[in-house]
């Protein structure tokens, strides 16, 4: 029996809140069905089952090009603002940290944790009010600061960057705030383009 997400219990599956993220944030964009499992790591299968939903109700738009299917976010709908505002703040920390994070240079790795995490991660609590965002590597403190502030404004809530270097978060420690960090849920962020 398939649990509906604690991030947003009115949705079926937490792929389904990862899928209507990942397109209604992104509208710009075409995903094939292959890019979508792979983003979400997923069978081609769940993403087509989903897409077709999806399709069906107006929310996603798709069209064929040879063999392949493309698929974006309906637009031009009454239920598109409401629905990327619910997923921004639901679902939304993934895929917009991911891609800000995936261009910022010096940033090694990034993980979500705190109480989103605990909720993507299926723990009962209410609903975060804000992101924690460790980013692991050398990254510029003016930049992460603005890049969570734009992040911030996207997902309607307080995203909160703390900033560790790789050999510290790679070591043994019994700083207080690591030693907190790994014994809690962590969501690690993909931030190496697929080519690598």
């Amino acid at each position: 029996m398939k649990v509906s997400p604690v991030l947003l219990p009115i949705l079926r599956s937490r792929m389904q809140g990862e899928l209507l993220a990942l397109v209604l944030l992104h509208p710009e964009r075409e995903y094939s069905l292959t890019e979508l499992a792979a983003d979400l790591g997923v069978t081609p299968t769940a993403v087509l089952r989903e897409v077709d939903r999806l399709t069906g109700g107006g929310i996603l738009t798709d069209r064929r090009v040879g063999r392949s299917r493309l698929v974006r976010a309906r637009t031009d709908t009454p239920l598109y603002r409401p629905l990327s505002d619910l997923m921004a703040v639901s679902f939304g920390p993934m895929p917009l940290l991911t891609e800000a994070l995936a261009e910022l240079e010096g940033a090694q790795r990034a993980y979500i944790y705190g109480s989103w995490a605990a909720r993507y991660s299926g723990e009962p609590g209410p609903p975060p009010a804000d992101v924690d965002v460790l980013v692991v590597g050398d990254p510029d403190a003016d930049a992460l600061f603005d890049l969570a502030e734009a992040v911030s404004r996207r997902l309607h809530r307080e995203v909160n960057v703390h900033r560790v270097p790789a050999e510290a978060w790679e070591a043994r420690t019994d700083d207080p705030f690591l030693t907190s960090v790994r014994e809690r849920p962590l969501v690690q962020l993909n931030l190496a383009p697929e080519a690598q």
